[in-house]
């Protein structure tokens, strides 16, 4: 009787002995090509949720695009992107992309785990769009990519490492803090949330309705403070701090950045035609 080793076990060696080999390559300093080889899947959930909910979203690699509807669903779509040098490591990396969700009535949790062990000669991203009721609050956190929020009336709270934060047609309290890009939001009202918007290489800007009644605090360290089409107070105006009061002061809005500018300026201005306060958050890609 003879031994017939599984098929399987054969592949599993093939694909094993690529990886080394990406791995001594490496270690050798052999010069690796593009990640041409793509393998791809989309993700969809859909949850009820009271119109005070919450959502969460938590990415590693990739976008986060959260849009308000009118509506008392949650809609998720996640779509899952593999490369790898071959068609068959991105494959089988595809398989590992893993997505994890929990929910109940006044919460959705959704979130991309982390893979076991070092990539080399592969990557991967997700790539979320999701529909949330425009009352929800918003919790969206990713570490190499942007976020974009639209139509919330509920808190939107965004941070991240690489990538930038817009947000337009906002109406609840905002937090957006970044370590590497842009923040630029423009808000539709404002209400008694506070306003918090930061970053640490890349600009800031804040659209305000010009009804608005807002207390406004800004601190950088490289660059400045352009302000313009709003009726502002003055209270201080120095080097690297501005203080004013916008119809009489009210709700608290706080702008920061280390290297870059800050822009303040009516909610009504088409930000997307001027980058001099380094901003501007790139359109994600499709």
């Amino acid at each position: 009787m003879h031994y017939r080793p599984d098929r399987r076990w054969f592949s599993g060696i093939r694909i094993a002995v690529s990886i080394a080999f990406v791995l001594a390559s490496v270690g050798c300093g052999l010069p690796m090509g593009p990640l041409q080889a793509r393998s791809t899947d989309t993700w969809t959930r859909s949850y009820q949720l009271s119109r005070t909910g919450q959502v969460s979203i938590s990415n590693i690699n990739g976008r986060i695009v959260v849009e308000g509807v009118d509506s008392s669903t949650v809609d998720v779509s996640a779509e899952r992107i593999a490369r790898g040098a071959t068609d068959q490591l991105a494959s089988e990396l595809l398989k590992r992309i893993t997505i994890s969700d929990q929910s109940t009535p006044d919460s959705v949790s959704v979130r991309t785990e982390k893979l076991e062990g070092i990539l080399i000669g592969a990557s991967f991203e997700v790539r979320y769009h999701v529909k949330v009721p425009k009352t929800a609050t918003i919790q969206a956190t990713t570490v190499n990519g942007g976020i974009e929020a639209s139509d919330l009336t509920g808190r939107f709270v965004a941070r991240a490492t690489n990538g930038g934060i817009g947000g337009r047609g906002l109406s609840g309290g905002v937090e957006a803090r970044v370590v590497n890009g842009g923040v630029r939001i423009q808000l539709a009202a404002v209400g008694n949330d506070e306003v918090v918007l930061s970053t640490v290489n890349g600009g800031v800007r804040l659209g305000l309705p010009n009804t608005a009644k807002a207390t406004i605090s800004a601190n950088w360290v490289n660059g400045g403070l352009r302000r313009s089409g709003l009726d502002l107070t003055v209270r201080d105006d120095s080097r690297r701090h501005f203080e004013g009061q916008l119809n009489g002061g009210g709700t608290t809005v706080t702008l920061s950045t280390v290297n870059g500018g800050i822009a303040i300026a009516p909610s009504s201005e088409d930000f997307s035609k001027d980058d001099s306060d380094g901003s501007k958050v790139e359109k994600l890609a499709q």
